[in-house]
């Protein structure tokens, strides 16, 4: 597997992607699919230099691409898990992980620019190491650790043996409990951008590329996808998607009514990025124009971030 071979994955990506991109579910499949083709191609070139995996494996993919909520355009954030705690293991899969994320990178996925992927080191652990690390992130409790926690809890795994990684999230979860982080996580995630002026008017960014355009991914998204995982920790809820994170609540913590207006808002919002956002590229892809609003869209986005500031802070509460 070669150069080409990633481009031609490449070409099936933007050919396929006109059919995925109505619906967000059907989408973030497709994504998979084109990661799987990644994979399979990396693993392959790798077994051709290097011989096979020396031991079982799971990639996993975290951000947008864990919980199942990727735009048109997405970046990398993933993550690699090995059973063999050798150097010879550690330098393969290492070795491998570089070969997907350059692999992705022709097939246009942008690299992750704070480095959260399997071809850094942090990222690309044995089973035993990633215990460790996991125990550490948790004694450590820093800004920084606290952040990786958080990062973490949206892995899910895509290729090779989930297992593992189910195992390294009972433990990131038993870490979490028993250091008792979650105010501090709350505190990780507590600066959120305002959508929503005191005159009821949306929050155009004034200068810049997007002048005239609201981030949806800072004034909208964020509200949800802060809370709904907050909340997984303290119910213990290893599911990823924001939509089965609320939709998984027990009834003592939220009631029926409020757990469909979140997941209905968030839906709304899902779709809304599909129909609305620029996705001339990965950051376009965050913004919608506002001046290109009818009024009936204006509210229907108001409404959406304020649903999710009212998630946001009745999880504040709670937690």
């Amino acid at each position: 597997m070669n150069f080409v071979d990633y481009t031609n994955i490449n070409a099936l990506r933007v050919k396929g992607l006109t059919e995925a991109s109505f619906n967000n579910e059907q989408l973030n499949h497709f994504h998979d699919f084109i990661y799987d083709q990644v994979i399979s191609a990396a693993v392959s070139k790798l077994t051709k230099q290097y011989g096979n995996p020396p031991s079982p494996f799971s990639f996993f993919v975290m951000g947008s691409a864990g919980r199942m909520e990727q735009s048109i355009w997405s970046d990398q954030d993933h993550g690699l898990v090995f059973t063999m705690n050798t150097d010879e293991a550690k330098e393969y899969f290492l070795k491998l992980g570089k070969e997907i994320s350059e692999g992705l990178e022709l097939a246009g996925y942008k690299k992750c620019s704070g480095g959260v992927m399997a071809s850094n080191a942090l990222w690309c652990k044995s089973l035993k190491d990633w215990e460790n690390q996991l125990g550490v992130w948790a004694g450590e409790a820093t800004w920084e650790s606290i952040r990786y926690l958080l990062i973490f809890a949206d892995a899910r795994s895509i290729h090779g043996e989930a297992g593992l990684l189910r195992r390294l999230k009972e433990k990131a979860f038993e870490e979490v409990k028993r250091e008792q982080l979650l105010l501090r996580m709350l505190h990780n995630t507590m600066f959120l951008k305002k959508g929503i002026g005191v005159l009821g008017q949306l929050l155009a960014e004034t200068h810049g590329t997007y002048t005239g355009s609201i981030n949806l991914k800072e004034t909208a998204f964020f509200p949800f996808v802060n809370a709904a995982r907050l909340l997984s920790f303290s119910e213990g809820i290893k599911e990823t998607p924001t939509l089965f994170r609320i939709s998984l609540l027990s009834d003592d913590l939220m009631t029926h009514q409020e757990k469909a207006l979140y997941s209905n808002n968030f839906s709304a919002l899902l779709d809304y990025r599909l129909k609305h956002g620029s996705h001339r590229d990965y950051d376009s892809g965050h913004y919608v124009n506002i001046n290109k609003l009818s009024k009936d869209e204006k509210k229907a986005l108001k409404e959406i971030i304020k649903v999710g500031e009212q998630f946001y802070e009745h999880v504040k509460k709670l937690v």
